[in-house]
């Protein structure tokens, strides 16, 4: 890709990012947003996708021809999917995060604002060195696959307890540098406390969303190599699933018990990606192949979540 469709695209993440921060600290007390709300802004974030999938063809057909246009947008929307299906299983931990910590709903906005520009940042960063090594060392495609195939049959076969977090790691190196309290103080993330700074279980539960966006992009990240290692699409498609993420999980996040069978259509999906990336060297798999096979298991597991439900 030209640096300008880079440039391009950096300044409409930066005002897309900036419009969403705005709209989110100039909202009545950060109130929680209504199911109509949430939805449409959902559906924005995916129309624009794909609008910007559209604008993506065009501009490679005019510039590049047919064939790389019609692959690179193939490309770009398996591995859209890809990022915003397994985006899904990392909303549950938002949940348990926000549970846990008893973050009232009309803070957990805030918390999702810092929380995606922290992301870009990171994913940025993750990306980057993650095309480097493999343009270098190929064969690390082959512990991609293998890491997202284990990742896939632990998630399908073993239960995921809840865990409590109030004594994990995270906290205890955060006890380390500064003061904590269970107090909350609007919706701010530190407190002054007879002239001492305490940090709010706001900014806990920041520290924590960051850290689950770190983990879910070492195992999102290695998905979409198994479709391209064209870093642009990469870059973009990782980019639209966070910028729908926030509006995502207030959408579920009152039905979140009714697609708990999500999960094993997410590790399915894993472990097909990495079985792809383990026999790339023998069977090449066509992208409309791949976008089929993940499609379907999405479709089926959501639909069956919905029929099974109590």
């Amino acid at each position: 890709m030209s640096a300008w469709i880079w440039l391009y695209f950096t300044i409409f993440l930066i005002i897309a990012l900036t419009a969403d921060t705005w709209l989110v600290t100039h909202t009545k007390k950060h109130s929680h947003p209504s199911m109509r709300v949430a939805a449409f802004w959902s559906l924005f974030w995916i129309s624009s996708a794909l609008i910007f999938n559209v604008l993506l063809w065009l501009y490679l057909r005019y510039q590049s021809g047919d064939k790389i246009a019609n692959t690179k947008a193939l490309e770009f929307f398996t591995g859209y999917l890809i990022e915003k299906s397994l985006s899904v299983d990392n909303l549950f931990v938002f949940y348990m995060v926000f549970k846990q910590f008893h973050i009232p709903q009309e803070y957990q906005q805030r918390i999702f604002s810092y929380g995606i520009w922290g992301a870009v940042i990171m994913r940025l960063l993750v990306i980057l060195a993650g095309v480097a090594l493999v343009t270098r060392f190929h064969w690390l495609l082959y512990l991609m696959g293998a890491f997202l195939l284990l990742t896939g049959i632990k998630i399908f076969f073993f239960k995921e307890r809840e865990k409590d977090l109030s004594e994990s790691m995270i906290i205890r190196l955060l006890r380390r540098f500064m003061r904590l309290t269970s107090e909350f103080h609007g919706n701010h993330f530190f407190i002054r406390k007879k002239g001492v700074l305490f940090a709010t279980p706001l900014l806990v539960a920041l520290f924590f969303i960051e850290f689950s966006d770190l983990i879910f992009a070492l195992d999102s990240i290695p998905a979409i190599f198994a479709i391209t290692t064209d870093p642009f699409i990469i870059w973009s498609s990782n980019i639209f699933a966070i910028l729908g993420l926030r509006a995502l999980y207030f959408v579920l996040s009152d039905m979140i018990s009714k697609f708990r069978l999500l999960k094993y259509g997410i590790a399915l999906i894993l472990v097909f990606v990495g079985v792809k990336m383990l026999i790339e060297p023998w069977i090449q798999v066509p992208v409309q192949i791949s976008l089929s096979i993940i499609a379907s298991i999405l479709v089926s597991f959501s639909l069956l979540s919905t029929l099974t439900r109590s």
